[in-house]
């Protein structure tokens, strides 16, 4: 169609003879009339690229479109007219505004007026270099007199330089310059956009908060461009593991947030976390050097732990701190007792301070037995806290927040003096061994530390056993070995803790100068399990230990089906409760007297992981009726109860173990008030060594039911207690004064 023919079209007169008009004060000018005048100035206009005009038949295909347009779009104009409009452009999908338009498609179907709206230039079939072009479109439907749709008559311009610059500051704006993940202020504003709209459908949220362990050593030893670096490939990894599911986001530093719509399965969120945990605890190559690190997680579930933006972001924060304070590596779920657990923290930080002056540190020793005939070998000296107000203290609450607080080398220094002291007094024969910590090792003068602590003490070098994990890796690969040289030249061992636990530790056995591997308890726990590969594994380091010339210690023997099992395997050194837990100085000069310390093996026959002694009261519901009852022993597969008289077995019963927990059970045995039931689906881990129920009731359905919509508490999470119905009596009698 040409010029004129469109133009016709949009004005809808008929063709008037040519000429020109003249103002009162002689300026000559063009009006509607003056047709090729009007259509000189469209050509002129189309001319300079700045606009360009196009039109579409009633079936929407291209039938007009400026010369410029072809070129703009990298297209020649025969391939474009006759072609659907569709298949041309589309509209963005999430614009530079962060505003995402409907389809197309959508939007000319409903033959409305078309004002400003950015579309995306479709490249030409098996043009693979074609580059981005975007337009703003403007559009008008034409209808003839008997209101009959003929298509669209509009005009675009070329945007593609500006758009860029908007989408440009957009992502300055919502994502790291760094990862490119979501920042803070797009995480939030997400965060409120899922809990608004799910709020009305009663749908669930699960955000997980996380932050890097042990990422300040990395800055500190290697730079914060292989800070940077490390940033970029942990957020590599977590777009790897979330993938389509969520939203990832880096709130600043090495603080890290995920966005998991629709996910209140702790089932799955649980085995997630784990996954997370492993793989950004796998070492990082940086600048031909290799750090490793590892992560904490914390999660929190909307509408149960929290119904808006503010409650849900400090259920997941202190979840994490709760993971943190467990010892790191692992995730902890949102409960209301982790309240406080905050401020017993910054409580924790101001004593630690005076803790080691005060004499408030001991060290307590676990004995290293020698399988074949029960004789102890060596001691692994453990730092204990004595507070004196909150009592004993695990160094996996206060070793991390040591480490923050660049308390760790003293308390560290102190150990070894302490260790080395105390083991003068056992026999020649028997060791000590000593955990250091990766900030620790890193220090220049280590070797002069333990040489100082040698030399103060009197024990001779081959009696300290100085304990390793990965990360001591971190850093500058000639200091590393430089000081592994010096500690193998003053005459101590040295051991690799947690061994098979890490992703290279075949590379480390290969350049450090190891005397022992310890097994780690986590194979050991799972050893017995017919489904679980743990057996096969340490036979496997066992083996590669003796082919290197190393000792083993399996760690974390408790049962005696374990203590078979691993002595099966050819493992010489155990070291576990079936043999001893830690004792103090003191218990063991009373059991060593003037000779060697035998201890005879010591415990259950079979290791039962996942079944807890508890004593706590829970909602038993059976039909119309509820009851009150005391739980003694919790498995994943199901509980033991006291509290009901008269239960048959095959009984089915809902246990209510508060916060929302309901759990479908049938009754396998019964006995007087004692009642073992077996949970229709089984419990899972709540990442702090208990169990929990993969769903929950939700606060929506306990609104319904007639109770306040709120970030319930456990006790008012509680179903509400059921209603008579048709005056039926209970079917049980409760045992009065059960009290948990």
């Amino acid at each position: 169609m040409a010029v004129g023919g469109l133009m016709r079209a949009f004005s809808g007169a008929s063709s008037r003879a040519a000429g020109s008009s003249v103002t009162a004060d002689g300026i000559a000018v063009i009006r509607a009339g003056d047709t090729a005048q009007r259509l000189a100035l469209l050509d002129d206009i189309e001319g300079t690229g700045l606009d360009w005009f196009w039109a579409t038949n009633p079936d929407g295909r291209l039938i007009y479109a400026s010369e410029g347009a072809a070129t703009g779009m990298g297209r020649s104009l025969d391939d474009i007219l006759g072609k659907p409009f569709v298949a041309l452009f589309e509209a963005d999908r999430d614009n530079a505004g962060g505003k995402a338009e409907r389809p197309l498609q959508f939007q000319l179907s409903a033959r409305s007026k078309i004002a400003d709206l950015v579309v995306r230039c479709i490249p030409a079939p098996l043009d693979y270099d074609a580059q981005p072009r975007w337009l703003q479109i403007n559009a008008h439907p034409k209808f003839d007199a008997a209101r009959k749709f003929e298509g669209y008559r509009g005009n675009a311009r070329d945007v593609t330089l500006e758009y860029q610059r908007q989408v440009e500051d957009s992502l300055r704006a919502d994502y790291d310059s760094l990862t490119g993940l979501s920042n803070r202020h797009r995480m939030v504003r997400r965060l409120e956009g899922y809990l608004a709209s799910f709020r009305a459908a009663g749908r669930s949220c699960a955000l997980l908060a996380l932050d890097l362990d042990r990422f300040k050593q990395v800055n500190d030893t290697m730079g914060h461009p292989a800070g940077d670096e490390l940033l970029r490939q942990v957020a590599a990894r977590l777009r790897t593991v979330i993938g389509e599911r969520g939203e990832v986001g880096r709130l600043g530093g090495d603080e890290f947030q995920i966005i998991l719509p629709d996910l209140d399965d702790r089932g799955k969120l649980g085995e997630l976390a784990n996954t997370i945990v492993q793989l950004v605890s796998q070492p990082y190559p940086i600048e031909g050097k290799r750090a490793v690190i590892g992560t904490s997680v914390g999660i929190a579930i909307a509408p149960y732990d929290g119904i808006d933006k503010d409650e849900l972001v400090r259920s997941s924060d202190l979840a994490l701190y709760a993971a943190k304070n467990g010892g790191r590596g692992q995730f902890r779920f949102y409960s209301a007792d982790l309240k406080d657990e905050q401020e017993e923290r910054r409580l924790l930080v101001d004593d630690l301070r005076d803790a080691l002056a005060n004499g408030q540190l001991q060290l307590h020793y676990q004995p290293v037995v020698r399988a074949a005939d029960h004789i102890v070998v060596g001691f692994e000296a453990l730092m204990c806290w004595e507070h004196p107000e909150r009592g004993m203290i695990s160094p996996e609450v206060f070793i991390p927040i040591a480490e923050e607080l660049n308390l760790i080398n003293q308390l560290g220094e102190w150990a070894l003096h302490r260790a080395c002291e105390d083991a003068l007094a056992w026999p020649a024969s028997v060791r000590v061994a000593v955990n250091v910590s990766a900030v620790q090792f890193a220090t220049n003068d280590f070797p002069e530390i333990v040489t100082a602590a040698l030399e103060a003490s009197g024990l001779t070098p081959d009696r300290l056993e100085l304990e390793l994990t990965e990360s001591v890796f971190v850093g500058d690969s000639d200091t590393i070995d430089c000081t592994f040289g010096s500690l193998k030249q003053l005459g101590v061992r040295l051991a690799l803790d947690d061994f098979g636990t890490g992703y290279s530790s075949l590379s480390y056995l290969r350049s450090a100068p190891f005397d022992k591997l310890k097994v780690d308890k986590s194979f050991v726990d799972s050893c017995t399990q017919t489904d679980r590969n743990s057996a096969k594994i340490i036979a496997a380091i066992i083996s590669l230990s003796d082919a290197l010339g190393m000792e083993t210690t399996v760690e974390g023997v408790e049962a005696f089906d374990q203590f078979e099992l691993v002595c099966a395997k050819g493992a010489k050194y155990i070291q576990g409760w079936i043999y001893s837990k830690a004792l103090t100085v003191a218990e063991i000069a009373a059991q060593m007297g003037n000779g060697e310390l035998r201890i005879e093996p010591d415990g259950p026959e079979l290791f039962r992981p996942d079944r807890r002694t508890v004593f706590r009261r829970i909602g038993i519901i059976h039909e119309d009726h509820r009851y009150e009852a005391v739980m003694r022993d919790l498995s994943k597969s199901g509980a033991r109860v006291e509290g009901l008289l008269g239960v048959p077995e095959g009984t089915g019963l809902v246990l209510d173990l508060g916060a929302g927990q309901l759990v479908v059970s049938t009754v396998m045995r019964s006995n007087d008030a004692m009642i073992g039931v077996e949970f229709e689906v089984p419990l899972v881990s709540d990442g702090a060594g208990g169990l929990c129920t993969r769903h929950r009731v939700s606060p929506y359905a306990l609104a319904a039911a007639g109770m306040p919509l709120t970030a319930l508490d456990p006790g008012s999470q509680s179903i509400p207690a059921p209603k008579v119905v048709g005056g039926s009596k209970p079917a049980f009698l409760e045992v009065a004064g059960m009290r948990a």
